[in-house]
């Protein structure tokens, strides 16, 4: 990401304890992605971010950019399994594909959970499973759309830190350090089909919080409320 330049806010913030400074960064990120959500899950995982549900007719993706999600197993589905990956816009691509992928001819929804509960950070001071687990419809209409053999596939185009994310780690670089999450924007399109020659296609952009320790492979900690650009 480059040279960081020292803390500005290191002067004002030098005399108060350790988990205080934190708290105090993390609340400045947040203002600065102007995501509501980034404060409760850099700080203590309790984001409420939320995305729309598949429909019949619109969706929600699949698998690693420009494939289809590979099995893990009969716990999983066919939700594939996080990648070994330290760089978190790598990790942020494959993330929002696992993320816009799914298939209820052959995954059932406690599966699909299971799948996606398996790419989140093992930290639990940070996570916030409610975001994630928010991306999957509810049993019933998740009934539904296996009913019409709903499945989707999704292929991503781009991924960037937001500029506001880059902003304030260029102003307070001791805003990552403490727990290593990176915001990350990804844009991409999600495919869709269901029986009977049923289809669509859909922009999607989403913001991720990735967790990218040094010398650790990264995991997902939340999605933002809001896209960052």
């Amino acid at each position: 990401m480059g040279k960081r330049s020292r803390p500005r806010v290191g002067a004002l913030t030098s005399h108060w304890s350790t988990g205080r400074r934190v708290a105090f960064l993390a609340a400045v990120l947040a203002v600065l992605l102007a995501g509501a959500g980034f404060a409760a899950y850099v700080t203590a995982g309790g984001g409420q971010g939320s995305a729309p549900v598949a429909k019949p007719s619109a969706g929600s993706p699949s698998a690693r950019p420009g494939t289809s999600a590979s099995v893990s197993g009969p716990s999983t589905g066919t939700v594939s399994p996080p990648p070994r990956l330290s760089d978190p816009l790598a990790y942020g691509r494959a993330a929002a594909v696992m993320l816009w992928s799914y298939d209820t001819r052959v995954t059932t929804r406690d599966q699909q959970l299971a799948g996606m509960h398996a790419w989140m950070t093992a930290e639990t001071k940070y996570t916030d499973w409610t975001s994630i687990q928010a991306q999957v419809p509810d049993p019933l209409l998740w009934s539904r759309m296996h009913d019409q053999a709903q499945y989707a596939t999704a292929t991503v185009s781009r991924s960037s830190f937001p500029s506001a994310f880059k902003q304030a780690l260029a102003e307070d670089p001791a805003a990552l350090t403490e727990a290593y999450i990176y915001a990350v924007t990804v844009t991409g399109k999600q495919t869709i089909a269901w029986k009977d020659g049923g289809g669509g296609a859909e922009d999607r952009s989403v913001t991720l919080a990735v967790q990218c320790r040094p010398n650790a492979d990264c995991a997902l900690v939340a999605i933002a409320p809001n896209t960052a650009p």
